[in-house]
């Protein structure tokens, strides 16, 4: 893989767009823009694995994801199309190993009747056509070792994207630069619009692509939130437990009590992830098992929910990843910003890897035709 750029960007590239932002969502909608034939040079302060794509459970999901924290109706619709793109580029992706996409089967858990839900329902029907191996039934929960008496009476299954972004993210920057993308290492600070045009000039570009997460808020005003989130990482190697080969997850949309969930994910070779948390304003990342009660619940929780893994061994080198996902109130903000030559696509909170290949397909959409205005 290429070593990053230093601050010196190429100039006077005629249709080039700069994109802020080396998580998922920037990388992607890097490639996005090169396969439109735009040259692209990427910015940001810091790339994988100091980002927060890489902390990710990354399990596709159809929204609102597990966590729950995402409720703008309208905005959810329009998130349906992005999530749907996504999920079969990662399908066709998960037949290179290198890229760290694999395709298993996730099962979601609730604890009364689907048909008793409207809501859950009419998701459970929106699955149906968009997804593969989908199958419905009280059945799943015996089948795949649940604990019986936590009282759960139906179930749906599919096979999902799960992502291991540690390889993920280094095969998507490896990807951009392959493309052509120039890469470079700094920060841009203040307020993005006051100063678009020196940042054209300085980096030879015609527009720009916002992709700064939880730095929206700085660089636009725009209030994005963390909701912070941890991870349990166990060893899945199948030498104290039989290999967990799928997920299982009960989400915070309605279906469960209080304030966790539940996240079971198998992570690439012989990781297994346990989740979830959902704190929102908390900022600390040195929490884990050793020092936050809720952490310590949520491991709890996960074992009691599949007693099977009252067996596993956690990772000794890495126990806990921390997180903050970026949460906007009306979810995604993915637009061109009324007269500038700015695209912006930020506050995906816990759906960021979900969502990126339709978001970055829509940035790409956006930034063609923003070019093709001219002057």
């Amino acid at each position: 893989m290429a070593s990053l750029s230093d601050d010196e960007p190429s100039r006077g590239t005629e249709g080039g767009v700069l994109v802020i932002g080396a998580g998922v969502s920037g990388l992607t909608s890097a490639l996005c823009l090169r396969q439109k034939g735009l040259a692209v040079t990427v910015v940001a302060d810091q790339f994988a694995p100091r980002v927060t794509s890489v902390v990710a459970g990354a399990l596709w999901e159809w929204p609102p994801a597990v966590c729950g924290h995402h409720h703008d109706q309208v905005s959810l619709e329009r998130s349906k199309i992005w999530c749907h793109q996504s999920y079969e580029i990662f399908a066709d992706l998960a037949r290179d190993p290198a890229t760290g996409v694999f395709l298993r089967p996730v099962t979601f858990y609730v604890q009364h009747p689907i048909s008793a839900d409207e809501r859950l329902q009419k998701k459970v029907n929106e699955l149906r056509g968009k997804v593969r191996e989908f199958k419905q039934g009280s059945s799943l929960i015996q089948e795949n070792g649940v604990n019986p008496q936590l009282g759960f009476q139906d179930a749906y299954s599919y096979l999902a994207p799960m992502i291991d972004t540690d390889a993920y993210m280094r095969w998507l920057l490896g990807e951009a630069q392959k493309a052509g993308c120039q890469i470079i290492q700094s920060q841009v600070t203040g307020n993005l619009r006051q100063q678009e045009s020196s940042l054209a000039n300085r980096y030879g570009v015609d527009a720009i692509v916002n992709c700064t997460g939880l730095g929206a808020t700085e660089l636009t005003g725009d209030l994005v939130s963390p909701l912070r989130g941890a991870l349990i990482r166990l060893r899945n190697d199948g030498k104290t437990i039989p290999r967990i080969t799928q997920a299982h997850c009960v989400s915070h949309d309605g279906s469960s009590e209080g304030q966790g969930f539940i996240f079971i994910v198998p992570r690439g070779e012989d990781t297994l992830l346990l989740g979830g948390l959902a704190e929102p304003d908390e900022t600390d990342l040195e929490i884990g098992l050793h020092n936050y009660e809720p952490i310590r619940e949520m491991y709890q929780r996960c074992l009691e929910f599949l007693p099977v893994l009252r067996g596993a061994t956690i990772d000794a080198a890495e126990p806990v990843r921390v997180g903050l996902r970026p949460i906007r109130l009306q979810n995604v903000r993915l637009e061109r910003e009324s007269g500038a030559r700015i695209v912006h696509n930020y506050g995906h909170g816990g759906s960021g890897v979900t969502f990126s290949w339709g978001c970055s397909l829509e940035v790409a959409e956006r930034v063609t035709d923003l070019l093709a205005e001219g002057d």
